[in-house]
């Protein structure tokens, strides 16, 4: 490898001291027979005509939140998904809390469940064998993740000797570089944590290390994600499960509601807010959410957790009164205590 490094496009050829690759993920269909009559969210949202039901196989962030989207517009919805809730890697709370409104909204869901064919029985209409029920379904959309975009030859990374993990994403250190020295990359190509706003922060890590010789890690710890369910989920910091795994002891202030704008509304959505909090030095582990604004709320709470707030810093905060913000600075009664 010479100290430059060529760039090939369709027109011309680039040569660059450093390159860095950021081509995301793409949509990934299971491996079964007739998956390809389905479509994924790549094209969820370009439908000419809404059909009448849509089932949707996944429970992660996309599924979860297309099946509202849908059933919104007035389709019916069918959720298939392989674990008892969805939303798996989420708190346990959080996730039953998901469940029951998906269930009050009148979705249907299907759980320990996966498929194993589809088939077209006529236009428009297809047959899914799961392996617990045939469906009958006007649409399938396949939420069932995402996987690195590297398998395009025309990103020629095997000529150049940038190296792969056996999932396809591309091997990089802590400074974001990959198997040869001066090529970089960052989001979900590597397959760190997929989420945007964690490609900015290693964007601007690699701008720090290679464009200001200022070499920069990204900072992994307490990132705060949402998922745009109806109510939203919001979650920064360690999940009940999480610290039992470490080893921690915890205390648990759970707290569960109807929202006041749901009760005028006479909606039967729940919202749940809890506080993980680690039992010798006081200190906020996680912070989650189910409720409506619940990711413009857990934003100034992932300040909080960064700056290292305790369950007394929680306590000696003045709530914004009526608002469910407010919830997670009342919190007074310990629910349990683990580990």
């Amino acid at each position: 490898m010479t100290p430059d490094t060529q760039l090939k496009g369709s027109t011309e050829r680039v040569t660059a001291r450093d390159i860095l690759i950021a081509t995301g993920g793409k949509a990934f269909k299971p491996d079964i027979p007739g998956a390809h009559l389905g479509i994924t969210s790549d094209e969820a949202l370009s439908l000419e005509t809404l059909p009448d039901r849509i089932t949707i196989i996944g429970s992660g962030y996309i599924a979860v939140e297309f099946a509202g989207i849908f059933k919104g517009l007035g389709v019916d919805v069918d959720l298939i998904f392989r674990q008892a809730l969805p939303l798996r890697g989420f708190d346990e709370d959080i996730r039953s809390t998901v469940d029951l409104n998906l269930r009050t909204r009148g979705i249907n869901l299907y759980s320990n469940c996966e498929p194993t064919s589809l088939e077209q029985i006529a236009p428009g209409h297809f047959e899914l064998q799961t392996s617990g029920n045939m469906l009958h379904t006007n649409l399938v959309i396949f939420a069932t993740g995402r996987v690195p975009n590297t398998s395009r030859p025309d990103l020629g990374l095997n000529d150049v000797g940038v190296k792969l993990s056996q999932s396809g994403a591309i091997i990089v250190d802590s400074y974001s570089r990959t198997s040869v020295s001066n090529i970089w990359a960052v989001g979900d190509v590597t397959d760190r944590v997929n989420l945007t706003p964690v490609a900015l922060m290693e964007g601007m890590a690699f701008v720090d290390t290679v464009v200001r010789s200022t070499p920069s890690m990204p900072d992994y710890s307490n990132i705060p994600c949402a998922v745009f369910s109806q109510p939203p989920v919001a979650t920064v910091g360690l999940s009940e499960q999480d610290a039992i795994s470490k080893g921690m002891k915890c205390d648990i202030y759970v707290s569960s509601f109807t929202p006041m704008k749901y009760s005028f509304a006479n909606r039967g959505e729940k919202a749940l807010m809890k506080l993980v909090v680690d039992s010798a030095s006081k200190k906020v582990l996680g912070v989650h959410m189910v409720g409506p604004d619940a990711a413009e709320i857990l934003q100034g709470f992932a300040v909080a957790l960064k700056c290292g707030a305790t369950k007394e810093d929680f306590d000696k905060t003045v709530g914004i009164h009526p608002s469910s913000a407010e919830e997670f600075v009342t919190m007074r009664t310990l629910t349990r205590t683990v580990g």
